[in-house]
Formats: C-alpha cells, structure tokens, sequence
C-alpha cells in the first residue's frame, strides 16, 4: 500500500531533492535541471498552500525520502473554476510500483470534493512512460502546444492531456 499524504512545511528540502534529481535524469522529464526553488521559497509555498482551498501538494514517501509528488491548483477564472491543473512527478526509484496512479487517484479524490470535473496537465511529447500512464488511467489527449515551454533556453513542445471526472 502507497501512503500518500499532504504535504507540509518540513516536507520542502525532500521535495526540492525529488526534483532536483528528476531534473537531472536523462529523459529530460521537468522543464528545468536545477531546483526550481530554493528550500526555503518551497517551504513558502507549502505554507501558503495549506491555507487555500483551491490548491493541493501530496507526497509519498518510502524509506525517509520524499519519492512522489502531485501539485494541483484549480483554474482562478471564474468560467474555468470547474478546471484544475496537476503536476506529477515520481522518483525512478519508485516508478513502476503504482506511485503514480495511486497520485492520479489522489487527484481525482481531491478535485471531487472541491467541486472540480477537469484535469488537465501538460507532458513532454517524448516521455512515453508518462503518456502511457496518463491514458491508462483515462486521460486524453486534447491538444499540442508548439515551443510551448523554454527548457534550458530551448523551446519545447507539449502535449495537452485532461481527464473529466464522472459526476
């Protein structure tokens, strides 16, 4: 059994990790190498999550280390509000191992019980592992985005993916 639970505060120098080291993997999964943020602008963030209703952080951890993350914000426009975002990321460590459906079910608990009836994410046209899972769990492909993200100063392509809960 994967436990999943929100995220916290303390949580920030495992999560920086978790990315910094999917950032570095040679699939070129994340948008960027580095760290996005520093340990404590995610403990901000975390902070500030924890106090809004209408965005969620949930990590897994196995051994200690954080190995999996989902990050989901709903749409602040009010035509869009029934639409949130979610990012996923899985230590290869851990993937494989139903890490990341047991996240994409946890995105999809949370969005019901925040009135939310769209996923959306966006992932590399080239992360084929990703793709699979995301359609295996009833994501579909809605559109591509052209040099839609600057990675390393390069532009590229994404690939727009939803999900629409059942009511």
């Amino acid at each position: 059994m994967i436990g999943i639970r929100p995220a916290e505060p303390g949580d920030a120098a495992g999560l920086v990790a978790l990315a910094a080291e999917v950032g570095r993997e040679e699939g070129a999964w994340l948008l960027t190498t580095d760290a996005s943020r520093s340990i404590a602008a995610e403990r901000r963030y975390l902070r500030a999550v924890r106090r809004h209703p209408d965005a969620a952080v949930f990590v897994v951890e196995a051994d200690g280390r954080v190995v999996g993350r989902l990050s989901l914000a709903r749409d602040p426009h009010p035509s869009s509000s029934h639409v949130a975002d979610l990012g996923l990321m899985v230590s290869s460590s851990h993937r494989r191992q139903g890490v990341g459906r047991s996240l994409l079910e946890q995105a999809v608990t949370w969005a019901r019980a925040a009135g939310v009836s769209k996923l959306e994410l966006h992932v590399f046209p080239w992360n084929a592992p990703a793709i699979a899972l995301y359609e295996s769990f009833g994501f579909e492909r809605e559109g591509y985005r052209s040099r839609q993200y600057l990675r390393d100063g390069e532009p590229v392509d994404a690939i727009l993916m939803a999900y629409h809960l059942e009511s």
